[in-house]
């Protein structure tokens, strides 16, 4: 009973942390718009700083859970991406304005600026793929099927939060509130994980 209530515990939010992973991406264009534009240089920055965030949040995940194999640090890892985004609408504008007159529109700036963004909360949120996948396999047998469904969901995950957060969220509602609502369903899920690992110790 304990297994699979963490089982599915953890399965729901890979999802939820695919969707804010992929719908913050898409926000990140939106706070670099009125600063460095919102072209083709501006797009291969947001990516590359995505995916160098996802391989260091792989590369850290892995080691800290073979360490600690606990919800706990799943927990901790998605709170401090919360924490982060949380202060994001507040500080963008000053940060962004700070980088375009220090260090200028090209690709130096840009790439700068999308990190300032994107590099720390969704560092903290690649942790949780190869944390999920330790804590869920109960023998090496299943490692394939397990491996597969944690990133299938989170996946699914991304594209649910590029399309909803695209054509639902941004014409409805603002950026920054976009980016508030994110933080909150962060915090949620840490809070879940949190008193989920207590459940089941």
């Amino acid at each position: 009973m304990n297994r699979k209530f963490i089982s599915t515990l953890i399965y729901a939010n890979a999802f939820i942390v695919g969707n804010v992973l992929m719908g913050f991406e898409m926000l990140g264009s939106r706070y670099l718009n009125p600063y460095f534009g919102s072209g083709i240089g501006a797009w291969a920055s947001l990516i590359s700083v995505v995916l160098c965030a996802l391989a260091i949040g792989y590369f850290a995940g892995g080691v800290i859970v073979d360490k600690h194999p606990s919800p706990f640090d799943i927990s901790i890892a998605v709170a401090a991406a919360a924490i982060y985004l949380a202060f994001v609408p507040a500080t963008a504008d000053p940060v962004m304005g700070w980088i375009l007159n220090t260090v200028g529109q090209g690709p130096a700036g840009i790439l700068l600026a999308s990190s300032a963004l994107l590099l720390v909360p969704l560092t903290f949120l690649g942790t949780l793929s190869p944390m999920a996948v330790r804590l869920l396999l109960p023998s090496t047998e299943e490692i394939g099927r397990v491996s597969g469904f944690v990133y299938g969901i989170s996946t699914i995950g991304n594209v649910c939060g590029t399309l909803l957060t695209t054509f639902v969220l941004i014409p409805q509602i603002g950026s920054r509130d976009i980016t508030y609502l994110y933080a909150a369903l962060l915090g949620v899920c840490s809070i879940s994980l949190f008193l989920g690992a207590r459940k089941v110790r």
